[in-house]
């Protein structure tokens, strides 16, 4: 589970060799372990939320900076990981509320009345383009289901909420998907 402790942080909040051996003992990990580990998997779930490498080079970073102010506490979580892309998820989130708060800003100075178009790169692919155009929640289902393969359940925990939750956001997020994008119901439901 994302928010149970698994034991006491030492003195300086990380386990006493940084064995895996302790972690499996009840002590949390060292924060560099998980860095090490779980920064790819962040950064991929940034980008596909955001579709900016250089913003989800950020967001990943800042997500890990947020962890490791509180190290002492999300060490000792049975997958401080998923507590890691759940803030990463959710500061993608900010992030693109923000850039849609400047595009208006801009398109008001600039006299339009609506947003020029600009391409994405094509190495985004219309998939992450459609994606990142559904609701902020079930984006993020989504992202973490093809990115990383994880079930409704997995998801849930990542996100915080529960299974049923995380299957409604899924389910709707296909639905849209095979709308938008044409496909046949039968290759978005997987």
């Amino acid at each position: 589970m994302l928010g149970r402790a698994r034991g006491g942080p030492s003195a300086d909040g990380s386990a006493a060799d940084g064995s895996a051996a302790d972690a499996l003992a009840g002590q949390p990990l060292r924060f560099e372990e998980v860095y090490l580990r779980e920064f790819p998997r962040v950064f991929a779930l940034a980008y596909a939320l955001s579709g900016s490498r250089w913003a989800a080079e950020d967001i990943a970073q800042d997500a890990f900076v947020v962890a490791h102010r509180q190290w002492g506490r999300i060490g000792g979580y049975d997958d401080p990981g998923a507590w890691v892309r759940r803030v990463a998820a959710n500061l993608a989130a900010s992030a693109v509320r923000r850039r849609l708060a400047e595009a208006r800003a801009l398109v008001r100075l600039a006299g339009r009345r609506e947003p020029s178009s600009t391409e994405l790169p094509a190495e985004d692919g219309d998939f992450w383009r459609v994606v990142r155009q559904l609701p902020r929640r079930q984006a993020q289902v989504v992202a973490l289901v093809a990115l990383e393969d994880l079930s409704t359940a997995e998801v849930a925990a990542t996100l915080g909420c529960s299974q049923r939750t995380a299957q409604v956001h899924l389910q709707k997020a296909r639905a849209t998907l095979t709308v938008r994008l044409g496909l046949p119901a039968r290759e978005v439901s997987r």
